[in-house]
């Protein structure tokens, strides 16, 4: 009698211990536990820790509440301007309710990828580049709300969207390229024509103050003289005044025309043994004396 009581008591614990095991289930910290009771869902969502169903009655579903970092594919659009770009993206998002994220969609990550991916094209066609490259925080935040309306109906909360990269075809970036180099070009110009306007004022300046005082003229051309001939150059240039070319022209037209030089008179060739050596002297002489005169007057 005893034995079967101490079997029977065995048995029990034993079964008690498989039913135990059976029931027993642990849910983390970063997870809830959902639980559905013959195919219908149990209003309490068990906390992290140790929870008891019971077997094969209850079947427990764990949901992560941790944030998740979906990347979103390509998406190839044209622009508002009809510009054909990809642009890709990254979604990160939580479970907010772990009860409707299981009843209200199949694959609640199936469903924020292709909302994203849908989301995103909408996005392209209604922007256009220069958003695109540049005003990129408004259109996350249009593209978050644009995910995140038809996500709280799932029980998923979006907590941020990220454009991660536009991707030009290689004509336009030529074409970017080509326009920022003439806006530099353009930018340097105004600067150097700036630059000219500025320097025009203070010669103006100098020339109005060296006109009040020609000597600092002269200074000036001494210090100009000066400063090149300490380059050891071969060659040195000084400036000539124009006035004074003016002046040397206008003298040269009022000289009045040269009278015309009388013919040479040719002596006749005197009698003698030393009359050939005689005249050629005087001639000679002659000839001398012109050309000393031609070298003066000019």
């Amino acid at each position: 009698m005893v034995e079967e009581l101490v079997t029977a008591g065995v048995a029990l614990a034993s079964a008690g211990a498989v039913g135990l095991m059976a029931a027993a289930r642990v849910v983390k910290q970063y997870e809830r536990g959902v639980v559905f009771r013959l195919g219908r869902l149990r209003p309490q969502v068990r906390g992290p820790g140790l929870t008891l169903i019971v077997p094969f009655v209850d079947r427990l579903h764990r949901v992560s509440l941790q944030i998740v970092t979906m990347p979103v594919p390509a998406q190839e659009g044209i622009t508002r301007d009809n510009v054909t770009v990809r642009v890709d993206a990254v979604v990160y998002f939580k479970v907010t309710s772990p009860a409707e994220a299981l009843v209200q969609v199949e694959d609640y990550r199936f469903a924020v990828s292709q909302m994203a991916q849908t989301s995103l094209r909408s996005i392209i066609g209604k922007s256009e580049l220069d958003d695109l490259l540049s005003d990129r925080e408004k259109l996350n935040q249009g593209l978050e709300l644009m995910i995140d309306s038809p996500a709280v109906e799932w029980g998923v909360t979006i907590d941020r969207v990220e454009i991660k990269d536009v991707s030009l075809p290689e004509t336009m970036k030529r074409s970017m390229a080509r326009q920022a180099e003439a806006d530099r070009e353009r930018r340097a110009r105004v600067i150097n024509a700036d630059a000219e306007l500025q320097a025009s004022k203070k010669l103006a300046e100098a020339a109005q103050q060296m006109a009040d005082t020609p000597a600092a003229l002269q200074l000036r051309l001494l210090q100009t003289v000066t400063a090149v001939a300490a380059e050891k150059n071969s060659t040195l240039v000084l400036p000539f005044p124009v006035e004074l070319l003016r002046f040397l022209e206008k003298a040269q037209h009022q000289l009045p025309a040269a009278a015309p030089a009388p013919a040479p008179r040719v002596d006749p060739a005197p009698e003698g043994p030393n009359s050939s050596q005689g005249w050629t002297s005087r001639n000679v002489g002659r000839s001398s004396a012109r050309g000393v005169c031609a070298v003066n007057v000019a």
